[in-house]
């Protein structure tokens, strides 16, 4: 059984509704599964994340989503801190040739999520993992692409007050980036 992790952080549950939405994805695909990874604050101190368990469980999965709020353009600060922490991954090159894509939502439209993407896909790259897009999804104003994200999953929170998670719709596209990052999975590691 493969395995791919969702590593998230979610601020005000919008993140994780996402989050779940992959894991559904994931978990759609026979011969993988989803393992649900939060980024908490509690596990940084003096600036610094550490989580010694939570790295090596990555280390043994096959596939590592990203997913992080949209925070004035960008990551999450705790997801800063993860990617940071999770540079030494890096250094040892552990990372190098699994699969890795990514997620955001925010409660504009844009709210510069590509930026967000990005940062997720550099840091993945830079660990030598393969990125795998979102491509698949054509544009549809009223498609699970209906945000036009191929680089990664985006979805909108809040649109109607704070309080609302990502529409069915938004949570489509993290189930579609799900399940095709566990199809990837599999034709990668025959």
């Amino acid at each position: 059984m493969k395995t791919v992790s969702i590593v998230y952080f979610s601020g005000a549950g919008h993140t994780a509704k996402m989050a779940e939405a992959v894991a559904a994805g994931v978990d759609s695909v026979a011969g993988v599964k989803a393992s649900l990874v939060v980024i908490s604050g509690d596990d940084i101190v003096k600036g610094r994340w550490s989580n010694d368990a939570i790295l090596a469980g990555l280390d043994q999965s096959d596939g590592i989503i990203l997913g992080s709020p949209t925070y004035m353009g960008d990551v999450a600060g705790q997801v800063k801190c993860f990617l940071d922490a999770a540079g030494t991954r890096w250094y040892n090159r552990a990372w190098v040739n699994k699969l890795a894509s990514g997620f955001t939502v925010s409660s504009g439209p844009s709210g510069d999520k590509l930026h967000t993407l990005q940062t997720l896909m550099i840091f993945s790259m830079q660990c030598g993992m393969i990125w795998v897009g979102h491509s698949e999804l054509p544009f549809d104003p009223a498609g699970p692409n209906r945000l036009s994200s191929y680089s990664g999953a985006m979805a909108q929170a809040g649109q109607e007050s704070p309080d609302v998670a990502p529409s069915e719709i938004d949570k489509s596209a993290g189930k579609a980036l799900g399940r095709r990052l566990a199809e990837s999975v599999l034709r990668w590691n025959k």
